[in-house]
């Protein structure tokens, strides 16, 4: 056996040539039937034919997504207000203890509710009043990059 003796497994099937005598079965139409549009030239996608086509009938998108906008995952200090005095805060434990689910970009500190103990409560945001409300218990707040 030598390489020029190679061959390939199935018989390459030839293409079909359209439009070359009757006796090929595919003369005089071509394959492309009788008359019309579709016959004569090319239709682009979505043409129907005349009719307002589906992309016109309906309405615009509105708006815009801002595809470098920050989600944060959110805890307000009621939900703080369970740990017990003097615990630092971080969202690791957070997520340990199922108040959070997913860190999203970051984690951020709302003033919903009321915060009775000190608590060191580390984040990447602070709103305001929750900082203050946090600062007012006799706990600290340290923000983290």
């Amino acid at each position: 056996m030598k390489l020029s003796d190679l061959r390939p497994a199935v018989p390459k099937q030839s293409r079909k040539r359209v439009g070359r005598g009757i006796g090929t079965g595919q003369g005089k139409t071509a394959g492309k039937g009788a008359k019309g549009q579709k016959a004569r030239n090319r239709v682009r996608p979505g043409f129907e034919g005349g009719q307002t086509p589906l992309h016109r009938r309906l309405p615009q998108r509105r708006g815009f997504n801002n595809k470098f906008a920050k989600t944060y995952a959110i805890v307000n200090l009621e939900q703080l207000d369970q740990f017990e005095a003097g615990t630092v805060i971080e969202p690791g434990i957070l997520r340990e203890r199922g108040i959070i689910k997913k860190l999203e970009d970051g984690l951020k500190v709302l003033a919903d509710g009321e915060l009775t103990k000190p608590l060191t409560v580390r984040a990447h945001k602070f709103s305001k009043v929750a900082e203050e409300k946090i600062k007012a218990a006799g706990g600290s707040t340290e923000v983290l990059s």
